[in-house]
């Protein structure tokens, strides 16, 4: 937009608005407000924004606000830290983890098959998650519970809650079909809860409709212009804007696809676990003998082929429909899914509970095939997902993005990893508690067979991959310490410092060099990625050519090698089940402490902006709510006060600011000055999810509304420059990098050392007074008020302050 026409479009007669935003962590409306007295003017007890008390009739008295905006407060954190069945959200990581790798593809324009072909790739590593999932609930639950210890004696005597499905009781259950179909109620009922808690979070984010507004004559929409769902468009110089990917009415309204997609992860769950039982069953009536005719068992196997097929084509069918607010839910796939999958579970439920008077369960159930084609099915899909993104990244690349165009992939294995070393935690950690002194998988002295023999390689690798991560931070602390050492000269002569004390140039110094290292964490998850692929074929591929745990395996060898293969499997066996304790350990501490909570609650700020796009029990996008409620928020305000308004965003917050920004209809937005601080928008976002915020969508944004301006420091390890301007004869929009501290010693205005602030308290800075000043004036000038004005008149809140809005 010229600047000239900006600014005709900002002369006001209205009113001024600051609307603050908090970062992560989130900070009440008195500490944002710089006041005590505050009042809720719309929203409800998970996110509003408030006032002071003293401007909540701003509009209807302009005279008595003249020197500075209305300053309000969106707080949003209840959002992700509200209540402490939150902490369990833990527990959903992997999910969380992929569903990230779904937004982290590379830009692109066009493509729009290759685009689409990135996110079902990734769509159904999230279905092999939930399968991995359930498959780890049926280990546990089928094979090391019921089959393995409830068929041993000497296991069973120890356990005396198994008494009533212990083989020597000769009971009813006793027999091995009818004790899987008792034991199967366990991951069945995981599975229910997953679908509860979608289907509850899906109502309360996906469901609420959110607000339109009609766009005027001549400001023309991605799907008028003709772009794709998945593709990104951008308008050429002096043509009507196009809105990018986040601006789209349809981006945070999820509502038809989680729903298609919760349905179909519902009925893999329980089709996962109709396997573990049906197939069991069906392999003893085809030996010879059973009084089960062999055909019950094709027929419940044949059903459930046919029923999975079904599954990953409802998965592969749909993606996300962003060009309008799509308010339909296919019942047809919503409804019969998984009430075809449950019934088929029945079935095989009643198939297994047949009376079999002479099976006996004897060794394992025979899951190691199942666990290794997972993991084989995982590593495949993580590699041909390589290949689309890099295929992608190749036709426009762009600098700045994460690991070539790959941090896709490298998340998706890392949330197969993560996957892997929770369940196989658990199955590990079970079957050591029902073992007692013995070693499940290591033959003599154990009193059950154990989990398959593929958890434990898995388990060893993990201390391998470990030391493979030692040198390359050995390396990034080293060159930290160098870099510190010689940025402290610079930072004397930046402070003018006659008399340096060396102690205060070291802390500032270290503070700026350990902040450069968040610009290093794409190299480290690129290596830990792609190391984790490679052992997992290692462990497959061992756990396959010998059959037998590590430690068995390197029987015979040289006593080195079977002194590692011993310790690396009993290290990466309490590794993995320390892991799991830890999980459980804080999720329980966050529902009993509010500052734990609030801590983990910091994850999810970060990790569930992004909507669930590939898997369904991700833990809820918090910015389906939030955006929505800035949008209308700012639309609200500019069309009935005709007034100027500055959103100002620290950190996460600053996300959020710019999305809803994206979201305003074209008048609104021409009223609209955007400060950001603390901004993670590229530094994080532009270079992880460069689709979405790469250098053209960031350069929209710019344009688009009235002006920008961005605040960073060198000691923030968070916030940065968002390295764009706006051209020749323009504004640019980053100003920094900011003094921090803002005295280097002490002096007779600051008798006490300044802190060093890092990420926190921007609004300390000078700086931020005069940059938002700066903005206002920019927006346009406000015209005096007249005696006897109306409510419309003009003028802003007699506070000088903008409040605090770092979280």
């Amino acid at each position: 937009m010229p600047p000239a026409s900006r600014a005709e479009a900002a002369q006001s007669s209205g009113p001024t608005l600051e609307l603050l935003v908090h970062g992560v962590g989130g900070t009440t409306p008195q500490e944002m407000l710089g006041d005590p007295r505050t009042t809720r003017i719309t929203g409800d007890a998970t996110a509003a924004v408030y006032r002071r008390t003293e401007d909540v009739g701003a509009e209807q008295h302009p005279g008595r606000h003249r020197d500075g905006p209305v300053a309000e407060a969106y707080c949003w954190s209840n959002l992700t830290s509200g209540n402490g069945s939150r902490a369990l959200w833990l527990l959903l990581l992997p999910f969380m983890v992929v569903n990230l790798a779904h937004w982290m593809r590379p830009s692109t324009r066009g493509h729009v098959r290759t685009v689409r072909l990135y996110g079902v790739l990734v769509r159904l590593v999230a279905l092999s998650l939930t399968v991995l999932l359930t498959a780890a609930a049926c280990e546990v639950a089928l094979d090391l519970v019921a089959w393995q210890c409830a068929g041993t004696p000497a296991c069973s005597t120890q356990r005396s809650w198994l008494g009533f499905l212990s083989a020597r009781q000769d009971g009813w259950f006793a027999q091995p079909g009818r004790r899987l179909a008792v034991a199967a109620l366990v991951p069945t009922a995981l599975v229910g809860l997953l679908w509860y808690l979608s289907n509850r979070t899906w109502s309360a984010y996906e469901s609420q409709r959110p607000l339109t507004w009609e766009e005027p004559a001549g400001t023309e929409t991605d799907a008028e212009a003709g772009a794709d769902e998945d593709t990104e468009a951008a308008a050429p110089t002096g043509a009507p804007l196009v809105r990018p990917a986040l601006g789209r009415p349809g981006f945070w309204y999820g509502r038809r696809l989680v729903a298609r997609l919760r349905a179909a992860h519902t009925a893999a769950g329980f089709l996962t676990v109709a396997a573990a039982v049906g197939t069991t069953a069906a392999r003893h009536d085809r030996a010879a003998g059973s009084p089960v005719p062999a055909v019950a068992g094709h027929l419940v196997e044949a059903g459930l082929v046919l029923c999975g097929l079904v599954t990953v084509t409802v998965v592969c069918h749909r993606g996300r429909s962003e060009r309008r607010l799509d308010n339909r839910v296919d019942r047809a796939v919503t409804t019969f899914l998984p009430g075809a999958a449950l019934a088929l579970l029945l079935c095989a439920v009643v198939h297994a509970g047949w009376s079999r008077p002479d099976w006996v369960s004897t060794g394992a159930l025979p899951g190691e095939t199942a666990f290794r084609a997972l993991a084989l099915c995982q590593g495949l899909l993580v590699v041909v997902l390589a290949a689309v993104a890099l295929s992608l990244y190749r036709r426009a690349p762009e600098a700045r993005t994460t690991l070539g165009g790959l941090g896709g992939p490298a998340v998706a294995m890392l949330a197969c990893a993560l996957g892997g070393v929770m369940t196989g935690g658990i199955a590990q950690r079970v079957a050591d508690w029902l073992d007692g002194p013995g070693t499940p998988g290591m033959g003599a002295g154990a009193d059950i067979e154990g989990p398959p023999v593929l958890l434990s390689w898995q388990a060893s690798v993990i201390p391998v991959l470990l030391l493979l991560l030692v040198p390359p931070v050995l390396w990034l602390a080293v060159r930290t310490v160098r870099r510190a050492r010689r940025t402290g000269p610079a930072i004397e002569a930046e402070y003018g410092e006659e008399h340096p004390q060396p102690g205060r140039t070291r802390q500032i110094a270290r503070t700026r060099a350990t902040a450069a290292l968040t610009d290093a964490a794409p190299g480290i998850l690129g290596l830990l990625s792609a190391a984790t692929l490679l052992l997992g074929i290692g462990a497959v591929a061992g756990s396959w050519l010998t059959g037998e745990v590590p430690g068995l395996a390197a029987d015979g060898t040289a006593p080195v090698v079977e002194s590692l293969a011993e310790t690396a499997q009993s290290t990466g066996s309490w590794l993995t089940g320390f892991g799991v304790i830890l999980f459980v350990t804080w999720g329980r501490r966050a529902y009993r402490d509010v500052s734990a909570r609030r801590t983990i609650g910091i994850l999810w700020d970060v990790g569930t902006f992004w909507p669930r796009a590939a898997h369904p029990f991700a833990p809820p996008c918090y910015a389906e709510r939030a955006v929505p409620d800035l949008s209308s928020r700012m639309c609200a305000w500019t069309g009935s006060t005709r007034g100027r308004l500055v959103i100002s965003g620290h950190s996460q917050g600053s996300v959020l600011a710019a999305a809803a920004v994206w979201q305003l209809p074209d008048p609104a937005r021409r009223r609209v000055a955007l400060l950001t601080y603390g901004s993670p928008i590229e530094r994080l976002y532009g270079r992880w999810f460069p689709a979405y915020f790469g250098r053209v969508p960031l350069e929209g944004l710019q344009r688009s509304v009235h002006c920008w301006r961005n605040l960073w420091r060198a000691t923030d390890p968070i916030g940065g420059p968002v390295l764009i301007d706006e051209g020749p004869g323009g504004h640019e929009v980053d100003r920094g990098p900011l003094k921090d501290p803002l005295v280097y010693g002490r002096t007779v205005e600051h008798p006490l050392p300044e802190p060093v602030l890092g990420h926190s308290d921007y609004q300390a800075d000078p700086v931020f007074a005069v940059e938002r000043a700066a903005l206002l004036e920019r927006l346009g000038p406000v015209v005096p008020q007249q005696a006897g004005g109306d409510a419309e008149g003009r003028g802003g809140v007699a506070q000088g302050s903008a409040g605090r809005s770092s979280g």
